[in-house]
């Protein structure tokens, strides 16, 4: 027995190693993976900020004296986003698109409200003719001057024409009057009642009958009754805005002639009273009835 050999065990774990060297091997590809590794790492050891332009050191102390001793911020330093609160969804604009016929002349308005009359006249067959109403005066009297006079009146019965006479130059001559008070067509409006009375005072005409928008969504919409004006009842109605630019509805209705933009406007609102009271009145009633001391200023 040679005492100089090692034991079977020690024989057999030194031929395990070496079998697993023997099954281990590094190729090209490892050795190029290992390289770019190394690269990257370097790379991102070497990386660092730019350079930014530092403060003057005497302008920087003297600004932090001058700040309670805080260092200001530097001229790279982000500011915060600007926070718009009170945000409101804004929805598209309602324009009337239809032909707009305006009359400053007796003649124009007489003609034009012949042509009314005669479209009154083959639609009543079919029931009660409703009627855009609207009316548009100067806000503003000169000092010591009595309230301004009714100068536009605005009607529309259809989607594709809309009658806006400067009556303020024209006057009320005796064939539209007849229109106004006749009962065949229902005048409909925002706070007609008071348009109706402003009619009665300056011209002495009995504006008949009538139908108050605001009652009318009371009705037939089942929210808590309030007093609707007409952007909001628009707004809720069609999902459109109805634009009021205050230089237009506080302008001059009494010039001589018209602008396009007031032509536009005073048409669209006669338009959209006409068109919410035929969605309207489409509706189921809801039997809901409106009782003065319950409404509400919207």
């Amino acid at each position: 027995m040679n005492s100089g050999e090692p034991p079977a065990s020690s024989s057999l774990g030194n031929a395990g190693e070496e079998e697993e060297e023997d099954d281990f091997y590094w190729d090209a590809e490892a050795e190029a993976e290992l390289q770019a590794i190394e690269a990257a790492y370097a790379a991102a050891k070497r990386r660092r900020l730019p350079d930014w332009p530092s403060p003057n050191p005497v302008t920087a102390s003297a600004s932090a004296s001058a700040s309670g001793g805080c260092s200001p911020a530097p001229p790279w330093a982000p500011s915060p986003p600007a926070f718009r609160g009170n945000v409101k969804a804004r929805y598209q604009p309602v324009m009337f698109n239809g032909s707009i016929v305006y009359c400053r002349t007796p003649s124009e308005v007489e003609k034009a409200t012949r042509d009314i009359l005669c479209k009154i006249e083959t639609m009543k067959a079919s029931g009660q003719v409703s009627l855009g109403f609207d009316l548009e005066w100067r806000p503003f009297p000169r000092r010591g001057d009595p309230p301004c006079k009714v100068a536009v009146m605005q009607l529309c019965m259809e989607r594709t024409r809309c009658y806006v006479m400067h009556i303020i130059h024209s006057g009320v001559p005796p064939v539209l009057k007849s229109l106004l008070e006749d009962s065949s067509s229902v005048k409909v409006g925002i706070c007609i009642d008071n348009d109706a009375r402003k009619m009665f005072n300056d011209y002495d005409v009995h504006v008949q009958p009538l139908m108050d928008l605001s009652n009318l969504a009371n009705a037939k919409l089942g929210f808590p009754p309030k007093r609707w004006s007409l952007a909001s009842l628009t707004e809720m109605v069609t999902c459109r805005e109805l634009p009021k630019p205050s230089n237009i509805r506080m302008g001059n209705w009494e010039a001589y002639v018209l602008s396009k933009q007031q032509l536009q406007y005073a048409a669209t609102d006669a338009y959209i009273s006409w068109h919410l009271y035929e969605v309207l009145q489409s509706l189921p009633d809801n039997n809901v009835e409106v009782e003065k001391e319950t409404i509400t200023a919207a």
